[in-house]
């Protein structure tokens, strides 16, 4: 390693001459501009790092050193800096080791109390170590004079620099604090729930404490949290432990409690308030998410995996004109239920894992290759009955019977609506479902009824408000020509679900899929034949034979689809794998931020048509491009077709529960994330440097 070589650059006021590098510029401030009788000062070392450079926090990690400042004042006035006050750091983890670091525009503050009055000139010697592919360790002599004043001396020009980093100090932790001999570090205390708390991490003071780059497992209950500290073998267990607790809520805001305790005696947290963790949102804010469902779940009625599915609810209201508008009114109204109903499961069962501490978001089904087939057959299904392979009896869907359309039929029609909707992300939705599944479980349950709502909403008014349904075109032989129509769509449909299971299973799944779809027409053409021959004939032998062909080949799908899901998955390469294109991790992003790159941050899936939408018309495309090259931006795509701890993780920090998400990090700053529908000129200008 090399010693930095420092140039001297001229005094400004209440800022000494700089220690400048090729990977730092170094000086010393203070909050005042002036002195008065026994004045205590904010004095600090500002280091201003290069884009991919980094320096260290009191404990640096697995490798790294911790800086150093002394600082002492003569003249007029006398005094002694403190020791450092330590803003939190960030992690840095790559290459199996973690560092606790600074970047960019760095302050390292000390308190300085002189006794005494008249003019001071303050001595400081510095020592750290900046890092990046290599590590440069640097030094620094600096000098400051400060005038002196009658009065106390207000606030300077750097003032508010002092008041930045001690925004981001830790303060003592309110809450009570035990070590169990397991390892466990738990905090007990009114604020703390898994509304309130979406992450924590425990940064210690020492750094032969911890395995520093090992899972923390954390568990979040109402009043209490956990943290499984993985202490090293040669940790001395009953010796006390001093750190730092970062909680970060549910929109990826952070706070830091300094906490020491000692193995198996409680501390009692301090009696300032509770850092403000609770986010979940007050009555007002439920209104407002209630509000955002609703609109998502309209705004569903437009994306391309419902729209098949709607366009044949509508042409049944059509077909419904002539029995009358109750008629018609009943039919919406069931199929309201069949989808308000559907949301409400739905969420239960996202709420109720969420509480189990799975990390279940909007659209988790999809990622069960099972799943997606299944679908992919029922939605063949309905495409064979849509091109009259066979029919539906709504009596057998449905006891009541209204002209021919039976309510199961219209619950059966709701139910499919959402499972087809699942794949699709609709504006307002995201922050929506973020709440529910953050919240109370009564509220989040309301935020999905709403939705379903939302969803369910124009054909209820299109049946309900008078003169609307007489608006439908009358019935007639189109309508069986547009039924035919809308079996394409269907088919197209399954075509995407099976290539969606080739990237989560490989290849091999091609043959079971396609299989079935084979098995499911000769079932869908044998029950065609036994319905066409019961009605002829009576259900004779042949019609019996029929519907037992039917039974045997629907239940050999399911046979095949069990015994493939058994094999090992050979997932297709990631879409992240595409030329230009990285994948994502969080080392490969803290490793880029500490660079100073611009990162783009896409978090996508293959059952997701919202992002391949968005892929298609407004990130695959050559100005956007050309945009990413001549910014010089760093493009990382998190796939999550599959379950992956690691990109659930970031869909949390950032508040979402689902799919699609884009973030933009520039060179220096916080992460900026971009709206769920995107178009080319949007994320052109959010790459963009703004001049």
């Amino acid at each position: 390693m090399s010693c930095g070589l420092a140039t001297i650059s001229p005094v400004r006021a209440a800022e000494s001459a700089a220690v400048t590098s090729e990977n730092d510029t170094a000086t010393l401030i203070t909050d005042r501009d002036a002195v008065g009788p026994d004045q205590t000062l904010r004095v600090g070392l500002r280091l201003q790092l290069k884009p991919g450079w980094h320096t260290y926090w009191i404990n640096p990690g697995d490798a790294g050193a911790q800086p150093t400042l002394d600082v002492t004042a003569s003249g007029g006035a006398t005094g002694k800096g403190s020791d450092i006050h330590w803003p939190v750091p960030v992690r840095i983890s790559e290459g199996g080791l973690m560092s606790y670091a600074y970047l960019g525009d760095t302050l390292l503050p000390e308190t300085m109390a002189l006794k005494g009055a008249g003019p001071v000139t303050l001595h400081a010697h510095a020592e750290w170590l900046v890092c990046a592919q290599v590590c440069v360790p640097e030094s620094g002599d600096f000098t400051l004079s400060l005038p002196a004043v009658a009065a106390a001396a207000e606030p300077g020009k750097d003032a508010a620099k002092f008041d930045a980093a001690q925004a981001h100090m830790p303060v003592p932790s309110p809450f009570a604090s035990t070590l169990g001999a397991d390892g466990v570090l738990t905090l007990s205390g009114a604020g703390l729930s898994p509304t309130s708390v979406s992450d924590a991490w425990f940064l210690p003071i020492d750094s032969d404490v911890l395995d520093q780059v090992a899972q923390q497992r954390l568990t979040v209950k109402n009043n209490s949290l956990a943290l499984a500290l993985p202490f090293q073998k040669t940790a001395k267990r009953d010796a006390p432990l001093s750190g730092v607790v970062v909680l970060k809520d549910a929109h990826g805001e952070e706070s830091a409690l300094s906490v020491t305790v000692k193995p198996g005696v409680q501390t009692q947290g301090t009696s300032t308030a509770a850092p403000n963790t609770d986010t979940a949102p007050d009555a007002g804010g439920w209104l407002k998410m209630i509000v955002f469902a609703f609109i998502g779940g309209l705004i569903l009625n437009l994306m391309p995996c419902v729209f098949p599915v709607l366009a044949m609810k509508a042409l049944s209201l059509a077909r419904m004109g002539g029995h009358g508008r109750s008629a018609q009114l009943r039919s919406a109204l069931f199929y309201t239920i069949g989808v308000v109903g559907s949301f409400a499961v739905l969420g239960g069962i996202m709420i109720g894992l969420r509480f189990a501490g799975s990390a279940a978001g909007w659209g988790f089904q999809f990622q069960s290759t099972g799943f997606v087939v299944a679908v992919c057959w029922l939605l063949f299904g309905m495409a064979l009955n849509l091109l009259g392979v066979f029919e539906i009896s709504a009596g057998r869907l449905g006891q009541i019977q209204t002209s021919g359309h039976g309510v199961g039929n219209d619950l059966m029609t709701g139910l499919l609506a959402v499972i087809v909707a699942t794949p699709c992300t609709a504006p307002f939705m995201g922050v929506a479902i973020t709440s529910a599944l953050s919240g109370p479980p009564v509220m989040g349950l309301l935020v999905f009824l709403s939705m379903g709502l939302g969803l369910a909403a124009p054909y209820l008014l299109a049946a309900g408000v008078p003169g609307v349904a007489s608006r439908f075109p009358k019935p007639g032989a189109w309508m069986n020509v547009l039924k035919q129509v809308l079996a394409f769509p269907l088919l197209a449909t399954c075509v995407w679900l099976l290539w969606v299971a080739v990237v989560q299973r490989g290849a091999d799944i091609v043959v079971t899929v396609a299989g079935g779809l084979v098995l499911l027409a000769i079932a869908a053409w044998l029950h065609g034949i036994g319905q066409r021959r019961a009605i002829m004939e009576g259900a004779d032998k042949t019609v019996w034979l029929c519907r037992g062909l039917t039974l045997l080949a629907v239940l050999a799908c399911a046979g095949a689809l069990t015994q493939a899901l058994r094999e090992p998955a050979r997932a297709m390469a990631s879409p992240s794998q595409q030329a230009g294109i990285e994948a994502y991790s969080s080392e490969r992003l803290a490793a880029l931020r500490a660079e100073g790159r611009p990162v783009f941050i896409d978090m996508t899936a293959s059952w997701c048509i919202t992002c391949m939408v968005n892929e298609r018309v407004a990130l695959d495309v050559a100005s956007v491009r050309d945009g990413f090259v001549k910014n010089h931006v760093a493009y990382l795509k998190g796939d999550w077709t599959n379950r992956d701890a690691t990109i659930s993780a970031f869909l949390k920090e950032h508040g979402r529960d689902g799919v699609p998400l884009y973030v933009y990090y520039p060179p220096h700053g916080e992460g900026v994330v971009l709206p769920q529908i995107l178009t080319p000129a949007l994320v052109l200008k959010a790459i963009t440097p703004q001049q």
